[in-house]
Formats: structure tokens, C-alpha cells, sequence
């Protein structure tokens, strides 16, 4: 399987900078035998009496800080905490880091080069514990945007809320889990009233969800870690729901993946904690989700290649030209897609 097949054109003027307010006034274009125009609002009536919807509630950190080795600018972006001083993050420019060096921030805070890696990725260990980086995280910070959002220089004070989900609750990820971007209170209350449970697991999203597959082959591609938590009572939950014919509907491709990682042959969903690799490519054969809800992904990226898993290749590159041509926004401010699982993805 080629990496190539899994390109499309997409113009820059589609990719959204900023989210649509309110944000469930967002567009979301169903995915089935055909394909249909409907807002986020009309979600509930997609839905039917007793499915049950999966949320993250990772929690997006001020991940990016820009800091200075000697007089040189430096740009860190946080990927992965190894241990409460010691981080894993990607620099800007770093191919000048070495060993040793040390990078000075606002407020005092510094941190040691302890290792260099591949593609600008470096450790660094803190000079502050983790209650008391989390604080200055929060104070000089600033919102981890992927690349495609462009600022003038990092991201501002709006992108503190609205790279946030509203379920947003267990801090650590570095990127947002974005198909629940478009969830408000009036959504769920409408779900509830239409008998669609809403639970909770938590994965935290990591740097490299983004970003596109660079080898030519799929299978030689590494897929990065990223930590998930499925308590008991959302497992018992989701196994009960799925026992009385509803359907599991997973709110984007973050929850997809912790599911499948969790879940036995025979969809049984147990507790899970712990790190997930799961990467999935057409060809694989889904165990727990019936339906995902999730933005417009990256050509070549390993999120296009799992909704093309899931729904099918040949209708997600038709689904996408019809979002193209209908006008919608793409990646991660942009609008979503309802997908129904199919047998020949």
C-alpha cells in the first residue's frame, strides 16, 4: 500500500484559520450509501435512541513557549512528559542544540538540553517541578496550533478557548482532539433528550497526529505513541449499549483508536490504561465503533488513512471533492463528516 494513495489537492483558501461561531453551527456532511449536507445541530436526529457517543476529555496544555539559547531565539513545542521535570519536545531551529545547552524562558524558567534526535526533536529537563511548570505553562504559554493555522506569532488569546473542547478535563495533550471542537451545550442537551448517552475516555493527542506519512511504503511507517485511560464504568457503559442494539459512536479519530486498542475480537470493550500505537489502514476490521464523527484530515496523513479504513477509500476522496465543491472547511477549525462503517473499507 503507497503512501501516493492517499494524496488529494486541497487549495489553501479551504483550510479554516478560525472556528465557525457558534460552534455548532459548523457543517457536517454525512457519509453513507450517499452523501448529505446537515449542520452539527442536526446531530441528534442522525443519531437513534440508545446509541452512545465517546468523547476525550484530554485537556490541550500552552505547549509552545519560545525561549533563548544565548542570543539565539529558540521555539519549543512540548510533545510527551517522560517525567515530571523531563520532557520531550520539538525545536526551532535545532539542529545549533547540543547536549548541555541550556534555554531560558519568561519568568525565570529554564530547561537543559539532555538529548538530541531525529527531525528537530530534543529532551529537555526543567528547572521546576511539574505542579509548578504547569503554572508558568498557563501564564507565558501559548496554544500548540498545528502548522496549517497561521499567526502573525504564535497563538492568541482566542485560540486559548477555542482550541479547547468543552469536554476538556485531564491535562496532557499537546494537539486537540478537534471533531469535539464543534460540540456546545445545547448539542448534548439535545443528544440526551434523544436518548444518546455521552461518556468519556481519555487520550492524550500528541504532535505527530498531524503530521503526513513521509515513507513511500504505509507499512514502513512508525506510528507515534500517545498515553489513553478507558475507566471501568465506560467500558460497562459502552458494553451495555452496544448489548441492547445501540450503536458506538466514536467523536473523532482520537476515541476511535483508543476503543480498537481496547477493545477484544469480539468488540467486548475492557479498561484500558496505558500507551497506544494502533495504527489503522484499510484493511483492518473495526471491533467497536459503528460510526465516527471527525473533521477533514490531511492528504498523506495517518488520520485519511484511517477514516479511508474506516468508510472506504473511493467514497472518502468522493466525500471530500463533494466537501470541496459544497464549500466546506477542512482540518482542524474547519467542519466534520459523520462516516458509517462499511465492510468493503
Amino acid at each position: 500500500m503507497k503512501t501516493a494513495d492517499f494524496d488529494f489537492d486541497l487549495p489553501p483558501e479551504f483550510i479554516a484559520q478560525r472556528p465557525v461561531t457558534p460552534r455548532d453551527s459548523a457543517r457536517l456532511l454525512e457519509v453513507a450509501t450517499s452523501l448529505n449536507d446537515f449542520r452539527v445541530t442536526d446531530l441528534p436526529e442522525l443519531l437513534r435512541p440508545g446509541d452512545i457517543l465517546v468523547v476525550n476529555d484530554t485537556k490541550v496544555i500552552p505547549a509552545r513557549l519560545v525561549g533563548c539559547r544565548g542570543e539565539a531565539r529558540v521555539e519549543i513545542t512540548l510533545i510527551r512528559c517522560e517525567s515530571p521535570e523531563v520532557w520531550q519536545a520539538l525545536a526551532r531551529p535545532a539542529r545549533k542544540l547540543r547536549p548541555g545547552d541550556k534555554i531560558s524562558f519568561d519568568e525565570g524558567l529554564s530547561a537543559r538540553v539532555a538529548a538530541r534526535g531525529e527531525n528537530g526533536q530534543v529532551t529537555l529537563t526543567f528547572d521546576r517541578g511539574a505542579e509548578v511548570l504547569t503554572a508558568v505553562l498557563d501564564r507565558i504559554g501559548a496554544m500548540p496550533l498545528p502548522p496549517y493555522i497561521k499567526r502573525p506569532n504564535l497563538a492568541d488569546d482566542r485560540d486559548r478557548a477555542d482550541y479547547q473542547t468543552m469536554f476538556a478535563a485531564r491535562a496532557g495533550a499537546v494537539a486537540s482532539p478537534t471533531a469535539g471542537l464543534h460540540f456546545t451545550p445545547r448539542v448534548t442537551q439535545a443528544l440526551a433528550e434523544r436518548g444518546v448517552r455521552t461518556v468519556a475516555l481519555t487520550l492524550h493527542v500528541g504532535a505527530g497526529t498531524f503530521l503526513p506519512v513521509k515513507t513511500n511504503d504505509v507499512a514502513n511507517h512508525k506510528m507515534h505513541a500517545e498515553w489513553g485511560e478507558i475507566r471501568a464504568e465506560t467500558a460497562a457503559a459502552i458494553n451495555s449499549a452496544r448489548s441492547r442494539g445501540g450503536q458506538v459512536v466514536a467523536v473523532g479519530t482520537t476515541s476511535l483508536r483508543l476503543l480498537e486498542t481496547a477493545a477484544a475480537k469480539d468488540g467486548d470493550l475492557r479498561p484500558f490504561l496505558g500507551d497506544t500505537e494502533l495504527f489503522i489502514t484499510p484493511g483492518y476490521r473495526f471491533k467497536a465503533v459503528d460510526r465516527l464523527l471527525t473533521n477533514f484530515h490531511l492528504p498523506r496523513s495517518t488520520l485519511f488513512m484511517l477514516v479511508c479504513a474506516f468508510a472506504g477509500t473511493t467514497r472518502m476522496k468522493a466525500a471530500y471533492e463533494h466537501a470541496k465543491r459544497a464549500g466546506y472547511r477542512f482540518y482542524s477549525y474547519g467542519d466534520c463528516c459523520l462516516l458509517n462503517w462499511s465492510t468493503d473499507g
